[in-house]
């Protein structure tokens, strides 16, 4: 049977199962080993994470090809102009490549998150940006950050398409996804219904095809 659950990841949380090594895994959290994330967070992130058994699921949410949003909360050091907008809406030219376009807002006041308790700039040299992005490059709003000249110090996962992170879950919590929040994600994933991996079995019995050995000669 699958199943569907959400957590949210602290900052300095590694995003596997496993037992820790140099930080805390999802085995710390108890979360069962068979229940992976679609698309992990870096160590330094933290936020929303999707997990189930499901690997059809994973798929589609993760590859970039279904086109799916994930939104973040982004912190950074400086006051990205409107130039820099345009340029994130546009695509940037990263290690890895031209990302696709973004959805990028500058946020006039801070969010309602957790507390977060690494050094941090103080608040009127920093401005805290809204991106919603439809891939998922390896350490890419960083990376985005850094080309425009701005250096990432939060990132908050907040969505995977219309699974928000719920305000009651802390930084470590997890739990199974309710009725409600699995037919949203569901039918997020398969709007059209899922569809069967089984080819289907034919429905009449295949045309006989017309003999191509020559003819004996007659005597």
């Amino acid at each position: 049977m699958f199943r569907y659950a959400i957590a949210y990841k602290p900052f300095d949380v590694e995003c596997r199962h496993g037992e820790p090594k140099d930080a805390p895994t999802l085995t710390t959290w108890g979360i069962p080993r068979d229940l992976h994330a679609a698309g992990r967070l870096d160590l330094d992130s933290e936020g929303l994470l999707l997990l189930s058994n499901d690997g059809e699921l994973l798929h589609r949410v993760t590859h970039p090809n279904f086109n799916h949003s994930k939104t973040y909360l982004v912190l950074v050091r400086g006051h990205p102009t409107a130039e820099d907008i345009v340029h994130f809406r546009e695509g940037i030219a990263i290690k890895t490549g031209l990302t696709r376009p973004s959805d990028v807002e500058i946020l006039h006041s801070p969010p309602p998150l957790p507390a977060f308790d690494q050094p941090q700039p103080a608040p009127e040299k920093t401005t805290w940006l809204r991106i919603v992005l439809f891939e998922g490059k390896k350490r890419q709003i960083k990376r985005m950050t850094a080309a425009l000249g701005y250096t990432t110090v939060r990132l908050v996962r907040v969505a995977i398409g219309p699974l928000t992170l719920p305000a009651d879950l802390p930084p470590g919590g997890w739990r199974d996804l309710d009725p409600v929040e699995r037919k949203v994600l569901l039918d997020w994933v398969w709007p059209h219904g899922r569809r069967s991996k089984t080819p289907p079995r034919p429905t009449s019995k295949p045309v006989a095809r017309p003999d191509r050995r020559k003819p004996k000669p007659r005597r």
